[in-house]
């Protein structure tokens, strides 16, 4: 329980923190949105990702393909959590 409250805690710390790059000219609501449903959504995918990608790491590493896993299952998804400006949705695939 306290693992939880504690992930949800992490995810809108660093969801709030980033609210005071949108300007008063973007869409608020759009905004709004990212901050309460995109970014912690994109949290959970680097999360889930992650652990994906640990358990197909054996046949990406015979396939040759570790590298595009990665970027896949946790880059991808990390980048949209964390290095995404607030209220773009465009490099989002």
């Amino acid at each position: 329980m306290k693992t939880k409250l504690l992930v949800v805690l992490f995810a809108l710390a660093l969801g709030l923190d980033s609210v005071s790059q949108c300007r008063a000219d973007d869409n608020s609501l759009g905004c709004i949105a990212d901050v309460t449903l995109v970014r912690p959504g994109c949290f959970l995918a680097t999360v889930i990702g992650s652990v994906f990608f640990v358990v197909a790491l054996p046949v990406a590493a015979m396939s040759g393909s570790v590298k595009q896993t990665a970027d896949t299952l946790v880059v991808a998804p990390a980048a949209a959590t964390f290095t995404r400006p607030v209220g773009d949705f465009t490099s989002i695939q």
